[in-house]
């Protein structure tokens, strides 16, 4: 435990950086050095996708969730795998593009491997069809990994696998969103996935900017995206 706790006003100067961080080498530094306060500050935010989309991977996959292969995309220091492996998922793969979320991670020892990918540059270190689930949550928003990897998520999961995506919906993300949602939906309708759940919830993690923290909720919000793709696909 650190002798200074850190106060709220400290992780939002830290969330603002994360988000206006331009070029990509620096992104990669930044979260390297947030690495080691990433989890202390996630939970003072009361951040809750990992736990929601852990759990709404178990309700589409009742069966068989310990023979399931799951890739964590952006998965950090390993918050949702945590979650999923507690309810009974056990095979785990994970991608980030920061060295330092990527040591936490395996100090969990839950991951069978983890690589290191600069998500916004290169292309998922897997074969095509590799994968049962595949998830990224916390990731898809301004400033961090673009939508347009929606179809190596795609490329890299099994005919008939799972798809889980999460993005904020508070209003200094509602353009990625607008454009995140064109990416599914032209991915619909050309029946390369099929949707399982859409939910949106309120209450996804403290609101960090001054504006939304005055508003009465004191929470922003954000939507789980759970699709499965085509069995027809290659």
């Amino acid at each position: 435990m650190a002798a200074n706790p850190r106060t709220f006003a400290d992780i939002q100067r830290t969330v603002l950086t994360a988000h206006k961080t331009s070029t990509t080498e620096n992104k990669m530094s930044f979260y390297d050095s947030w690495s080691e306060l990433y989890e202390q500050d996630v939970m003072l935010l009361d951040y809750r996708a990992p736990v929601l989309v852990a759990e709404t991977l178990a309700a589409v996959m009742p069966e068989d969730r310990d023979q399931a292969l799951v890739l964590d995309v952006a998965c950090g220091t390993g918050l949702v795998t945590t979650q999923l492996q507690r309810l009974g998922f056990c095979n785990f793969h994970g991608v980030d593009g920061s060295e330092g979320m990527l040591e936490l991670a395996r100090s969990k020892s839950v991951y069978q491997t983890l690589q290191k990918c600069i998500l916004d540059t290169e292309l998922l270190p897997a074969s095509s069809g590799t994968y049962d689930v595949v998830v990224i949550v916390g990731a898809l928003s301004e400033g961090q990994v673009p939508h347009t990897i929606l179809p190596e998520l795609h490329r890299v999961t099994k005919p008939g696998g799972f798809i889980c995506m999460t993005t904020r919906t508070n209003s200094s993300n509602q353009l990625y969103k607008k454009q995140l949602e064109i990416v599914i939906e032209e991915m619909e309708q050309q029946n390369l996935w099929e949707r399982v759940r859409v939910q949106e919830i309120k209450h996804w993690e403290k609101a960090t900017s001054v504006h939304e923290a005055e508003q009465e909720s004191k929470y922003i919000s954000g939507i789980i995206y759970t699709y499965q793709k085509s069995r027809s696909q290659d």
